[in-house]
């Protein structure tokens, strides 16, 4: 064989295997090696305060702006589920040691055909399990999932998953539910329109 031959077999046999390899890779994996390159580049500290969870805070891209002094990491990864955040446990959570974790998620769950609020609530309950079992001291806060205009037919699972999760957390130590359900609804009960985006799913700056 001679050596033009070689180099396109050997060429070919990449393509094929990187292909392969992109059929194979879980949900968000390119997501969660762009996060371990950057810890590569700049080790992230300690007993910072890490955020987790979907595009609310993959968005909030001037996070540290709203809380001088600080120490805040951001590895919210869009359209995420809580059973990503059940995958990536071990990527995106316990290696950075923080004395927080705020984790935004669930409403995409609620958004996959099929998914009850009692899949989101035992979900995050495994995750809070997880995290817990590994970080004991460090303090596990929920945001509840936010009234988005468009989701406005799933807000009665996202009443009772919050619900069930915030009844949860009052019971652990350590642990706390961040009600900000309400805070974005008007007088009539409905979702505040002027705090989002054109898409009515994600935040503005009024929003955040």
């Amino acid at each position: 064989m001679n050596v033009a031959r070689r180099i396109f077999l050997m060429l070919f046999i990449c393509l094929l295997l990187s292909k392969a390899y992109a059929q194979v890779c879980p949900p968000f994996w390119k997501d969660i090696l762009a996060f371990k390159k950057l810890d590569s580049v700049s080790a992230p500290p300690k007993d910072a305060i890490l955020l987790v969870g979907s595009s609310s805070f993959t968005k909030w891209t001037d996070v540290q702006d709203y809380f001088p002094g600080y120490t805040i990491i951001n590895r919210g990864f869009g359209g995420s589920t809580l059973k990503d955040l059940l995958r990536y446990a071990y990527d995106v959570v316990l290696p950075y040691h923080p004395k927080q974790v705020l984790i935004y998620c669930g409403e995409n769950d609620l958004a996959q055909k099929g998914t009850s609020s009692e899949d989101v609530v035992l979900r995050f309950k495994t995750l809070y399990g997880i995290i817990r079992q590994n970080l004991p001291n460090t303090y596990i806060h929920f945001i509840s999932m936010k009234p988005s205009p468009s989701r406005q037919h799933l807000l009665p699972l996202m009443e009772k998953a919050n619900k069930e999760i915030e009844s949860f957390l009052k019971q652990q130590k350590r642990a706390s539910f961040i009600n900000v359900y309400q805070a974005m609804l008007d007088a009539a009960g409905k979702p505040k329109p002027g705090i989002f985006l054109e898409d009515q799913l994600h935040m503005n700056a009024s929003g955040y």
